[in-house]
């Protein structure tokens, strides 16, 4: 089997052989009456033709395939360029080739849709006319180029730690005395869930605030997310994320610094509480790990909140978790070849966990939704986000406690969050709590939702933390 393997292919080597090395052009004449012309020629020495052996190899494998077909995936593959990183910290900018969006164009033209569901809600998943709504948006009136622009418009690094490359925004204060302090963002959210909070934190004078409220802001890429590498090895938990960090904090400078994170990158924070790398002084997070080991007897009010949106996270919430959690590879082929598909897996998540009516444009621009999906999509990140479920799966951190940190943190309570979980909770498991504050609106997005209430809790919480 495998001798004839290779004869067939030196057998098509030696014909094609002649009209290879002469550099024959891809049929450059005139094309034949009713033959539509090519819409791309290249010759040999075009840089993105196909090397002698790829065509060989293509030609032997017995499957009918054009140059051009054969070619999508790489030009894909390679949309965003991302130079290795060392461990210098390099300037990093976005740049997206404009045959990507061409080829998601494509792709969304081409999507095929399923029937309608038979309820007249969400709880079936993203209603039909929604979805076809979405897409439309995204195909024809989305500008992927203003959010490179604006992206760009603050300073991106990468540097390598532990092996990993690893992407952040590094946006300083011109004001001396400001607070370091870096932001973890989750999934399916990005560094853009913090872009419009960056400017006030960083230049409050600016937005209303005092010079004593600046911070200088670090907010990192997670491993598999975004411009970050994505690891080709098993045991990038939230743990190992922490102590990225550190050295992240470390190697840009800060002597003295605070975190901050939601969702997954609660997770990280309330490893970095645990790990207390050098010049960590406190934390402080908007979704506190801090569920009791035993229920209580008599549950309070609020107590009885938190255990109902808990059981429905864990109930009818947790389809994606689980999928994410035990088969990232497998939803990642999905998502990876269907672009509606990725929009779609995170739409819901909007709508599903943000303060809204009803629809998550309610509580989120469609525009700044299609940011984060976008993100994904061009970075072709679906598996290798979706891992962070699996790696934290298995080293037994997917918990919703974090267990008792002694390190001084702080929490934001928005009301649509997954769940809220009471004061008495973090009592008990933070004895240094310096900050607890339960606001009127906002989800699980607080920044994304909420960015002027987010900034004023970072100035709030943080406020008393800057003696010293």
């Amino acid at each position: 089997m495998r001798t004839g393997f290779v004869e067939t292919a030196k057998a098509i080597e030696q014909n094609i052989g002649r009209l290879w090395d002469s550099r024959l052009k891809l049929d450059e004449r005139a094309p034949h009456k009713g033959q539509k012309p090519m819409q791309k020629r290249f010759s040999s020495s075009d840089s993105n033709a196909p090397s002698r052996r790829e065509f060989v190899l293509l030609a032997a494998g017995g499957v009918p395939v054009t140059v051009a077909g054969a070619l999508a995936a790489d030009v894909l593959a390679a949309s965003i360029v991302i130079p290795p990183a060392t461990e210098a910290v390099s300037p990093f900018s976005i740049s997206l080739p404009e045959t990507a969006i061409d080829d998601l164009r494509h792709r969304l033209d081409s999507t095929r849709y399923p029937e309608r569901e038979t309820v007249g809600d969400w709880t079936q998943g993203v209603p039909l006319v929604k979805a076809r709504a979405l897409i439309e948006y995204w195909r024809n009136r989305y500008d992927w180029r203003r959010f490179e622009a604006r992206a760009n418009s603050f300073p991106h690094f990468r540097t390598r730690i532990d092996g990993l490359g690893i992407h952040f925004v590094h946006a300083r204060s011109s004001h001396t005395n400001a607070m370091p302090i870096v932001f973890t963002h989750g999934w399916p959210g990005s560094f853009v869930e913090f872009l419009e909070v960056i400017g006030p934190l960083t230049e409050p004078t600016r937005f209303g605030g005092n010079a004593d409220d600046a911070f200088h802001v670090v907010v990192p890429s997670l491993p598999g997310f975004a411009f970050s590498d994505k690891p080709s090895k098993t045991g990038w938990d939230v743990g190992r994320i922490a102590k990225a960090w550190g050295t992240l904090m470390q190697r840009l400078g800060y002597e003295r610094w605070v975190a901050q994170g939601g969702d997954w990158g609660s997770g990280v924070t309330h490893a970095l509480a645990r790990l207390r790398p050098p010049g960590l002084i406190a934390a402080h997070v908007n979704w506190p790990f801090v569920f009791p080991s035993k229920l209580p007897e008599n549950p309070t009010p609020a107590e009885k909140r938190a255990f109902e949106r808990a059981a429905w996270f864990q109930g009818e919430q947790s389809g994606y978790f689980r999928e994410q959690a035990t088969r990232p590879q497998t939803i990642g082929y999905a998502l990876a070849d269907s672009a509606a598909g990725q929009a779609l897996w995170t739409y819901e998540k909007f709508q599903a966990w943000t303060d809204n009516r009803g629809n998550p444009e309610d509580a989120i621009s469609i525009d700044a939704m299609l940011d984060d999906i976008s993100l994904y999509w061009f970075t072709n990140t679906a598996a290798s986000s979706a891992r962070i479920y699996w790696e934290n799966t298995q080293s037994g951190r997917a918990s919703l406690s974090a267990g008792r940190i002694e390190l001084p943190m702080a929490a934001s309570i928005f009301p649509r969050e997954i769940f809220c979980p009471p004061k008495e909770w973090a009592e008990a498991l933070w004895p240094n709590l310096f900050y607890w504050n339960e606001l009127d609106k906002g989800g699980h997005f607080a920044a994304f939702e909420q960015p002027k209430l987010f900034v004023e809790e970072m100035r709030n919480a943080f406020k008393s933390r800057r003696r010293g």
